[in-house]
């Protein structure tokens, strides 16, 4: 799990900024900062920033699902990892799970800038100006909505959710609810929409990315008729991987299904200690230096996957007996690296959307809204796409349909970043299995009423923002 040695909140663009301003009245121009008004004199300035926030994404909450739900175990050849989030241990002075808020602050602290600074260009060309625009809409919304899925207080339309950001400005943002938050992002999408031009991107938002986004929003929201909508525009313009093309997803040999991912290259590696740039993301589960496994695949997981049949068994999970004594032999496949023979183990892009997701989006919405044979069959041609000789079932009540999409959630969406806020969705337990129990110190249930059910704010936005209210069961 990454950890910055200074984790910039979104205090910093607050009450950080204006108290440091209190204590200094000189009125100097900082002389490391770039004056706003000459940041942005063209759209080539605009699209170096669209990059900068870009850039900004991070897979550290894809990180803190994995270990702190039933996706993964913390083997007992990890020697040298932080244990105490995989124990549900973590409080507000936790930067393993509290880092992520200020990494998408900056990334919406970068939009914001960047559509002022768009705002004021003139006589520029007005298609590509529009294009931008929406493109920053998009990354604003995307933002907010990962802080929302990670730092909410419940998903309930009441409950905490988080301080929007609409403008770069200082001051003391309260946390707004859930529904406000919801209803801003898809507003910000909205718009995005009716700006952005028809050309396809996978490293950068497009129509069908701000489509995907939606549908995601919509599930969160329960808004199950935006949620169909907006994934059947994804599943009509990306169709499913085959079952060829589809282990090639994870060694960047293919885009197939491939809706919105970040570009992750040996030159975006941190080249210091120190550096603020992310490892390849497969470090996250593999430490190279000394061969050491640090998360590896629940046997829970494991367990739901037809080993001979399934293509995403080979594609998520790397079975290797030879490791040796007191090694684990399955290891977390999806993020091993490229294939060329100079490549960086573990260097991969990091996937944000993809079809499989929508069919399941679609199905969890069909069922919810008593649409039975619909759900039966965005299952099915989920299933079939990567099951061998698989046969079509049929399942008659939404019970067993919502139970059977969650499992196929677990599934599909493995080590994606997903499972935890799906149980946190269903207010579900996270609810680890006997065999995995090595290493838990008896963390193995995690009720949906103990805090740790919720990441905590930042201790420091907690500290500099006086209008910030922690997440219940968190000391500040």
């Amino acid at each position: 799990m990454k950890s910055f040695k200074n984790i910039l909140v979104i205090g910093l663009f607050t009450v950080g900024l204006s108290t440091f301003y209190s204590c200094n009245k000189l009125d100097l121009k900082p002389s490391d900062t770039i004056d706003p008004e000459k940041a942005y004199r063209n759209l080539d300035d605009i699209d170096m920033a669209i990059k900068g926030a870009y850039a900004g994404m991070t897979y550290t909450l894809i990180g803190n699902s994995v270990v702190v739900s039933d996706e993964a175990i913390y083997p007992l050849e990890n020697t040298v990892g932080n244990v105490s989030a995989y124990r549900w241990q973590y409080t507000a002075s936790s930067s393993s799970v509290t880092s992520a808020f200020g990494e998408y602050y900056v990334v919406i602290d970068r939009a914001n800038r960047a559509l002022a600074g768009l705002e004021k260009l003139e006589k520029v060309d007005a298609d590509k100006q529009k294009h931008y625009q929406g493109e920053l809409l998009a990354i604003r919304a995307f933002a907010h909505i990962e802080l929302l899925r990670a730092y909410a207080a419940g998903y309930e339309p009441t409950a905490l959710g988080i301080p929007y950001m609409l403008k770069s400005e200082i001051g003391h943002p309260p946390r707004k609810t859930v529904a406000e938050v919801i209803s801003l992002a898809q507003k910000d999408i909205n718009d995005a929409l009716g700006l952005i031009g028809d050309e396809e991107a996978v490293y950068r938002f497009s129509k069908t990315g701000l489509y995907a986004l939606q549908a995601r929003t919509a599930l969160y929201a329960k808004d199950w008729t935006l949620a169909i909508a907006a994934s059947s525009k994804v599943i009509a313009a990306k169709p499913l991987a085959d079952r060829t093309s589809f282990p090639k997803i994870w060694s960047d040999e293919s885009s197939n299904e491939v809706v919105f991912s970040l570009r992750r290259t040996a030159a975006d590696l941190p080249k210091e200690d120190d550096s603020p740039a992310e490892g390849p993301i497969g470090a996250m589960f593999f430490r190279q230096d000394g061969e050491i496994a640090l998360y590896t695949p629940s046997n829970k997981l494991i367990a739901l996957f037809d080993k001979n049949k399934d293509i995403r068994f080979g594609s998520y999970i790397l079975d290797d007996p030879n490791r040796g004594e007191g090694k684990q032999q399955y290891l977390i496949g999806k993020y091993l690296g490229r294939k060329e023979a100079d490549a960086t183990a573990g260097l991969v892009d990091v996937k944000l959307f993809r079809t499989g997701e929508m069919y399941l989006i679609r199905a969890e919405a069909n069922a919810e809204t008593n649409k039975l044979n619909e759900a039966n069959n965005d299952l099915n041609v989920l299933r079939k796409a990567r099951i061998q000789d698989y046969q079509n079932q049929v399942l008659s009540s939404k019970d067993e349909l919502i139970d059977a999409i969650l499992a196929e959630r677990y599934k599909e969406l493995a080590f994606e970043g997903h499972r935890f806020f799906d149980l946190k969705r269903r207010k579900m337990p996270v609810r680890r299995g006997a065999q995995d129990a090595i290493n838990t110190a008896g963390a193995l249930l995690l009720e949906s009423t103990k805090a740790q059910y919720n990441f905590p704010i930042p201790a420091d936005e907690i500290f500099v923002n006086k209008n910030m209210v922690q997440n219940p069961g968190y000391t500040k």
